[in-house]
């Protein structure tokens, strides 16, 4: 009998958590690297945040925290999905997360039994079938393609769907493509989960502010109020409020799911930092006029990317409605031979051998479950992304 957990054995690491520790490496031994590897925004944490948090050390909030979270924040969220949702909860249907992860994990701690299946739509965040497998459920994967923008099908949708489905998991933007559904489309996918009321929604909105143009973001259980009773709504202040140092995720939903994962949480983690629970309702109930500095800034850095990547040679880069990620298809180019005379055989291939060859840390689409593509992070600097897009392009040029 081996002395670690069997899971363990069906688990893979994170492959961005990899690359970008990868990267690190290389940079610190000084090689020039250029890392798009983090899901990280390049911005500090609005400065009103950060006096939240300075505030509530100064008047001794560092006791230990209810384990769902402090009441002003667990208001402030009820405050927030009414008023850009449209969607009314009560307090008592709130927990706070040290992370989205966190609120995800816990969702699925609390209600997955051996056999359930959870649908997960690819490519997906490469976290969310390692955390269904952990919590011993099954995942089942729903396939998209870049002809539909990355966007899962109603009939694809309708297709995986069996009697052990227990959840769906819906992230909009997504990453790592960014693909995000409109209205309709999202109307779309929940006449389906309609005719399935054994099904669960767990939607992923930590990108909801970061849309680009005119697009509309909208969530499931505000677009078919009649999933209300069977989604958990899960957003957080980590990217549209620069805020992923600091550890906040939060969720609603209904009342008896909460609890359960108030449940998990107290023998678990307890409460999230009392810190950052605080300076978390700063950035619910304060000022948001940063938002649209954020969104300007890497939209202009999308089109940048987008614009760069597809002159090069044997790339193909669709232009996502949102996030901060570009997921462009690398296939022309798989078969190529380096000029050290390697093979790209395939995407992981493909990243190695750019980062080797160009100092440019991406990572593979498979690791999200769909290739031959590679995820790109634009949370960067203009200057940094351009001369990251140049090595690219000379790397893709050089491929023989």
């Amino acid at each position: 009998m081996g002395f670690l957990a069997d899971a363990l054995s069906r688990v893979k690491p994170s492959a961005t958590i990899a690359m970008t520790q990868k990267a690190r490496e290389l940079k610190a031994s000084g090689v020039d690297v250029i890392s798009l590897s983090v899901g990280e925004p390049d911005f500090d944490t609005p400065d009103h945040i950060k006096e939240a948090a300075i505030d509530a050390i100064r008047r001794g909030e560092t006791k230990y925290p209810p384990v769902s979270g402090i009441n002003p924040l667990r208001e402030a969220i009820v405050k927030k999905f009414k008023r850009e949702n449209g969607l009314d909860y009560k307090v008592s249907q709130t927990i706070v997360g040290t992370g989205g992860k966190h609120v995800i994990y816990n969702a699925l701690l609390a209600t997955l039994n051996p056999g359930d299946e959870v649908v997960i739509p690819r490519p997906y965040w490469v976290s969310y079938p390692e955390m269904v497998i952990l919590c011993g459920g099954t995942p089942v994967f729903a396939d998209t393609d870049m002809a539909h923008d990355f966007k899962l099908q109603p009939e694809e949708l309708e297709r995986v769907i069996t009697g052990k489905t227990k959840w769906i998991i819906l992230n909009s933007p997504s990453n790592p493509s960014g693909a995000a559904y409109t209205r309709d489309e999202m109307k779309k996918i929940t006449d389906v989960l309609m005719r399935h009321p054994q099904v669960w929604v767990l939607t992923d909105d930590m990108y909801e502010h970061l849309t680009y143009g005119d697009f509309e973001f909208v969530t499931p259980a505000q677009v078919e109020p009649g999933l209300y009773e069977r989604t958990l709504t899960m957003n957080g202040v980590s990217k549209a409020y620069a805020m992923t140092g600091w550890r906040i995720g939060y969720a609603a939903g209904p009342e008896p799911l909460i609890k359960a994962m108030d449940f998990v949480q107290g023998q678990q983690t307890s409460g999230a930092s009392s810190i950052s629970q605080w300076a978390a309702v700063a950035a619910l109930d304060g000022t948001q006029e940063h938002l649209a500095r954020f969104k300007a800034a890497f939209q202009e850095r999308r089109d940048l990317v987008v614009s760069m990547l597809n002159q090069s040679n044997g790339l193909k880069c669709p232009t996502p409605e949102g996030a901060f990620y570009v997921y462009p298809s690398c296939a022309d180019l798989i078969g190529k031979t380096t000029e050290t005379g390697k093979t790209i055989g395939s995407d992981e291939d493909f990243v190695t051998e750019l980062l080797q060859a160009e100092g440019v840390a991406a990572v593979h689409g498979s690791a999200f479950g769909l290739g031959p593509n590679l995820r790109i992070s634009y949370a960067t600097s203009n200057k940094t992304l351009e001369e990251a897009c140049r090595r690219i392009q000379r790397f893709c040029g050089s491929l023989r």
